[in-house]
């Protein structure tokens, strides 16, 4: 089997494709933290409305959204084209079920960071590794709504 036939088939499997898209949506959340934290929001703490915010907790909050929105374009397009359902409802429960993982993110981070004292910039790709699992079969039952069975587009599951 040739380089471009074995890529070819990796590219075949759902579940490579969905890595290479939260991969993409990861380097984007990341990038954006580490510029966000070490240029943009260089204060310990900001107040927002009344509420005391440290400067790692207003870049998580930008850096994740925006990876979010990165890794929706991506898996929609190159992951679970197949899915029947409109793209405002995908990008809904999309959102829904990032905002879920914005809080699971938020208390990781929170626990390396305040708990381990772990350095931020090492807690934050920590943080969303260890939740990167759970995150593809939520998107693929939940945000795109394909069961098993569609696994591979115009191949029958082996039973």
């Amino acid at each position: 089997m040739s380089n471009l036939a074995a890529g070819r088939k990796l590219l075949n499997n759902q579940v490579i494709r969905f890595v290479l898209s939260a991969g993409m949506g990861f380097l984007v959340d990341i990038s954006a933290f580490s510029l966000f934290y070490h240029n943009l929001f260089t204060q310990k703490t900001y107040s927002i409305l009344s509420f005391t915010i440290r400067n790692y907790t207003l870049s998580f909050s930008i850096s994740f959204f925006l990876g979010v929105l990165t890794n929706f374009l991506i898996t929609r397009y190159f992951v679970f084209s197949e899915s029947k359902l409109p793209p405002y409802k995908q990008f809904f429960r999309f959102v829904s079920v990032a905002i879920i993982g914005y809080f699971a993110n938020l208390g990781v981070l929170e626990l390396f960071i305040q708990l381990l004292h772990m350095n931020p910039l090492v807690a934050r790709p920590a943080a969303a590794l260890s939740l990167f699992f759970a995150s593809f079969f939520v998107h693929k039952f939940f945000s795109f709504s394909l069961s098993l069975r569609h696994h591979s587009p115009g191949k029958p599951i082996k039973q």
